[in-house]
């Protein structure tokens, strides 16, 4: 991998220099390097929420202010604005208008948000503030209520954050405190039966000092009756500026709720003629079915511009998550109306420290303008996890039966726990010359695990070297064509079936595109074409005695396509979002394994969605969008398809002085599809949906 990262780094060096041989021959005869005296601040795309639905900024690909529009990478983001005109509660939901991305395949889990990317499942992808979210098992759900916009950086991003998958990342980024005063309280509710009630106000009591508090109370439900969660979020934010240079916000968050797990049903049961009953149907025991989560954390960011035009900014997370739950789970077809069931009990308690410092300025040699940038991050996950598996009674789903207690361990409780260190420093240079821009980063990292998950040893320990690079042309009309090259690492716990530690997974990935900024009004419209490969895949093999199977790293995964992505905010009032994107996906493995040759679950070939919105001036605002989400394959053995859906949502506002009064209809047609299926279930997607709210503002 040193060898890939270094050829593609010494190959777009050596593209950008060949294109510009004066400006390389000016550098290198220059005596001295002059300091512009810019001020740079560290936090934008996070000091304010964009207005409309196009936003300029994006702090996730690079870590600095480089506009989105020439940033060598694909990036998406969605703004407050889009959130709430599209009535999204959830990462999932607010995600559904992105192109390549698979968003709510397990319709609404109120414990996890689960979407992919590029056809890989990015629950280990995601951030809140540029920092990862601890737990193994992947993010849990953050209330979107609490965010000011997501973004979404698609593909391979280890230069900058270390260990991770290379479908990219999603970033949360959370409401900050704002230079003024502003309020907003109001109350839901929507046809499944939930409630809530909300408020976010912020005031600035000086030029220096500003905070604000966001909170929701909820009591949702799922198309499935006994699907709940009940709970609140609160946020506190405080920003101080002591002087122009010099910013610090201060973000506290505290969840308290009781997400209960989905159910679902064997695949076995859909497109049997029941769909519409199974999809409201809860296979759960009421008697046993329970969960309760508490998680909180505490923020720092601060950012000081020197006055050489440098930057020193940190970002400083503490996170703390303990939940309790018990589930029961649909598991195979074993009559004519009753199928098997299993249920598990699950502990967890953990914390996560993460730190991230970064120095950034720019430098001036010759023809060539650096925006360079020097980084060191750390995290810590300390979690403590435990689990105990059962046998449930049998379930009859024409005439359930739900309080039959009758579980009888099958695997033993086991607890263990476990810590996870991470440390890494990168650089990171982005050139201008003229039209051309160039940029190039490298990152070591090391990382080390220690203890065990669930009874077993769970133990690695690797240093890795992972980089990116990109070269593109700005035209004077807006247009940026650019190619980009970068890699992404993931370790792995555990022994293969020789005894040997397994290695981490790798990433790489190459991506061409053309970005179009419009001169004659606000948007922003993107291709990407890319070829995304990920080696060292674990596959299950027999051992050679015939007594049972092991783990060998002799796989591949490739995944290539297209993206098309288009935001526009044009006159009288209209607001466009939509994409395309053409995934084909392969998993490589010897001659005469059962998945060479198959296709990624979960990995539709086609997705497309187009939303209009229009607002008329005079307090009435009317949008509308139609998703399509292309078939898939349930499992790697590609045994069974799911099938395509379109999907038709409406949204609507009408604003009446300091009131404002909303209406979202998602799914408008019912139409009855199943999303996803894990490993003994399929989950429905979330049939029509009415959510209303009443708002007032000040």
């Amino acid at each position: 991998m040193h060898i890939h990262v270094r050829m593609a780094l010494l190959t777009g060096t050596s593209l950008f220099a060949l294109a510009l041989p004066a400006a390389a021959q000016d550098a290198a005869e220059a005596e001295t390097v002059v300091l512009d005296e810019v001020v740079l601040t560290a936090t934008t795309g996070t000091k304010a929420a964009a207005d409309g639905y196009v936003a300029t900024y994006s702090q996730i690909a690079t870590k600095s202010d480089i506009p989105l529009a020439e940033t060598q990478q694909s990036i998406a983001v969605v703004t407050n604005q889009q959130i709430r005109d599209q009535g999204a509660e959830n990462l999932g939901q607010a995600l559904g208008y992105t192109a390549g991305v698979l968003a709510e395949p397990f319709g609404k889990d109120p414990r996890f948000d689960t979407p992919y990317v590029r056809g890989f499942r990015a629950e280990h992808g995601q951030y809140v503030n540029g920092l990862r979210q601890g737990r193994y098992f992947g993010a849990i759900k953050q209330e979107l209520y609490g965010m000011q916009q997501i973004e979404v950086l698609r593909g391979p991003s280890s230069s900058l954050y270390g260990a991770g998958s290379p479908q990219g990342v999603i970033n949360m980024v959370q409401k900050r405190a704002q230079a003024y005063d502003f309020g907003e309280a109001g109350l839901g509710f929507d046809s499944n039966g939930s409630q809530q009630l909300f408020f976010d106000m912020n005031r600035a009591p000086s030029d220096v000092l500003a905070w604000r508090l966001t909170g929701i109370g909820r009591d949702d439900s799922t198309q499935i009756e006994d699907l709940t969660n009940k709970g609140g979020y609160l946020a506190g934010a405080l920003r101080w500026t002591p002087d122009d240079a010099t910013t610090i916000d201060f973000l506290l968050t505290y969840t308290n709720d009781a997400p209960m797990p989905p159910t679902g049903v064997p695949f076995a049961l859909t497109g049997t003629g029941h769909d519409k009953r199974l999809r409201e149907l809860y296979t759960g025991q009421k008697d046993w079915d329970d969960s309760d989560r508490k998680s909180y954390s505490i923020g720092v960011e601060f950012s000081h511009a020197f006055d050489n035009g440098w930057t020193l900014s940190q970002g400083f997370r503490y996170e703390k998550l303990d939940w309790d739950y018990r589930t029961t789970y649909a598991s195979a077809v074993n009559g004519a109306t009753t199928f098997s069931r299993g249920s598990s009990e699950q502990l967890e308690s953990s914390e996560t420290i993460s730190l991230d410092t970064r120095l950034n300025g720019q430098v001036t040699t010759g023809a060539m303008t650096h925006n360079l940038l020097f980084g060191a991050d750390v995290r810590k996950y300390d979690a403590h996890e435990s689990s105990q598996f059962f046998t449930a009674a049998d379930l009859d789903w024409r005439n359930p039966e739900y309080n039959i207690d009758a579980r009888t361990p099958y695997a033993p409780a086991n607890a263990g726990p476990s810590l996870l260190r991470q440390a890494g420093i990168y650089a990171q240079d982005e050139i201008e010359a003229g039209n051309w821009r160039g940029s190039v980063g490298l990152r070591y990292d090391w990382v080390k695990q220690t203890g065990e998950r669930y009874g077993s040893v769970s133990e690695y320990k690797e240093n890795k070297v992972t980089g990116r690079a990109g070269l593109a042309y700005v035209f004077d009309n807006g247009m940026m064509p650019y190619v980009s090259y970068s890699t992404s690492f993931d370790p792995q716990a555990g022994l293969d079936i020789d005894n040997n530690v397994l290695r981490p997974t790798k990433g790489r990935q190459w991506e061409a595109g053309v970005k179009y900024q419009p001169q004659s009004f606000k948007g922003l419209i993107s291709l990407a074409v890319y070829d995304l490969r990920q080696t060292n895949v674990n596959r299950t093999v027999d051992l050679p005695d015939g007594e049972g199977s092991g783990i060998r790293q002799i796989g591949e995964v490739r995944s290539q396509g297209i993206e098309l992505e288009a935001t526009a905010e044009l006159a009288e009032g209209w607001k466009i979002r939509g994409g395309y994107a053409y995934n084909k996906t392969e998993q490589k493995a010897p001659a005469g394994d059962v998945l060479d040759g198959n296709e990624l679950a979960d990995a539709p070939r086609h997705l497309a969605s187009l939303w209009l919105d229009r607002d008329f001036g005079n307090g009435l605002r009317i949008g509308g969008g139609v998703r399509y989400l292309g078939s898939r394959y349930r499992n790697a053995e590609n045994t069974d398809k799911l099938d395509s859906v379109t999907l038709v949502d409406l949204g609507g506002s009408y604003t009446y002085r300091d009131v404002e009064a909303s209406i979202n209809v998602s799914n408008l047609t019912d139409e009855v599809y199943v999303g996803a299926c894990g490993f003994s279930y399929c989950s429905y997607g979330e049939g029509r949906t009415v959510q209303a709210k009443l708002t007032y503002k000040w």
